[in-house]
């Protein structure tokens, strides 16, 4: 009986380590403490509450009729409507407090989720361009009587935003850019990397993964609850149902950040520009998968606004230093300063 017992309790020990136990396997879903497991949420996050009303738009294209998610503050004064124009690891809700202090300000603000990101539909079928992004908030605008406005990009949608001035300068009063990505030609640096290699990346994805990437990219590894309630929304997604229509588009929308380069035709914008970067930022696509030989130093965010401003045909820049790659998050005062500058 002793021997039984003695086998029996070997065989437990080898199975409890052989399997995570209850902490470790928590550990994988706590952010800044508090345990993110339960959060679980579909390809347009039906449960996810965003700050204003959501509004839908039906965008037809590519044979398809797409749903546009987007929130609309209209004007209290006769300033321009501003067009907020979200990154790629977000969607229009972390545009809340901008938007508030802009609408407070008096100007209208329009914030899209563009198709694939947020609210918005997400085919997997689907060409997915800069340039049918900026046709479908042109067609957004449009559908709301908003002929001319300032268009605001941050990260990603700095590239869409360039890409909607260079398409309808007619329509765009001034062109802002926060911190976007697309200042360099990645593909000049970087190896080209499949939308199969993305799609794989995208479905080891964790909730500690996710504020691992944001902590050291974004924060300088700093860490607190508001930057940790931006990643909920990212982690519900790959905790949820859709999560291998989530790694498809996202894979989708990478491989137009490196295949669709904008810098190369900044000379041709002609609107007024400003651009307002964090100094700190190195956030550089392509990074980790340079060409071998390659000795240009990627995503110097300290020395690309003065490279940049000079290709344009009228633009100011505004540098924050010590600031990353969401300056108005980390610091909104310091942000609202410069943005409310640039609006002049």
């Amino acid at each position: 009986m002793r021997l039984l017992g003695l086998l029996t309790a070997l065989v437990m020990s080898i199975s409890v380590s052989a399997a995570p136990n209850d902490s470790q396997v928590a550990e994988s879903s706590v952010v800044n403490g508090a345990d993110t497991a339960p959060l679980k949420y579909d390809a347009t996050l039906s449960d996810f509450s965003y700050p204003f009303d959501v509004e839908y738009f039906t965008v037809e294209s590519q044979g398809q009729s797409l749903d546009m998610a987007y929130m609309y503050l209209p004007s209290t004064d006769a300033k321009p409507v501003v067009v907020l124009l979200h990154g790629k690891n977000f969607n229009g809700a972390y545009w809340q407090r901008t938007a508030r202090y802009l609408h407070q300000q008096g100007y209208g603000v329009l914030i899209p989720d563009q198709i694939g990101f947020g609210k918005s539909a997400k085919p997997t079928e689907y060409q997915y361009s800069f340039a049918a992004l900026a046709s479908h908030t042109k067609a957004l605008m449009s559908s709301l009587d908003i002929k001319k406005s300032i268009i605001l990009g941050h990260s990603m949608g700095g590239m869409l935003a360039s890409r909607f001035a260079l398409l309808y300068p007619e329509s765009t009063s001034k062109l802002l850019l926060v911190n976007p990505i697309g200042l360099e030609n990645y593909l000049l640096y970087s190896q080209y990397k499949d939308v199969d290699f993305f799609y794989q990346q995208e479905l080891k994805k964790t909730a500690k993964s996710i504020q691992a990437y944001q902590q050291k990219n974004y924060y300088a590894g700093q860490w607190n609850q508001r930057y940790a309630e931006l990643t909920y929304f990212m982690i519900g997604q790959v905790q949820g149902p859709d999560k291998d229509t989530i790694a498809q588009v996202n894979a989708l929308t990478y491989d137009m950040i490196f295949t669709q380069p904008v810098i190369d035709e900044f000379s041709h914008i002609k609107v007024p520009t400003r651009l307002i970067l964090g100094t700190r930022d190195r956030t550089a696509p392509g990074r980790n998968w340079q060409k071998a030989g390659n000795t240009y130093e990627l995503g110097r965010y300290d020395k690309l606004g003065e490279r940049v401003v000079h290709t344009l045909q009228d633009a100011k820049l505004y540098q924050l230093s010590g600031l990353g790659h969401l300056p108005q998050v980390e610091d909104f005062d310091r942000f609202k300063a410069v943005l409310t500058q640039a609006l002049q």
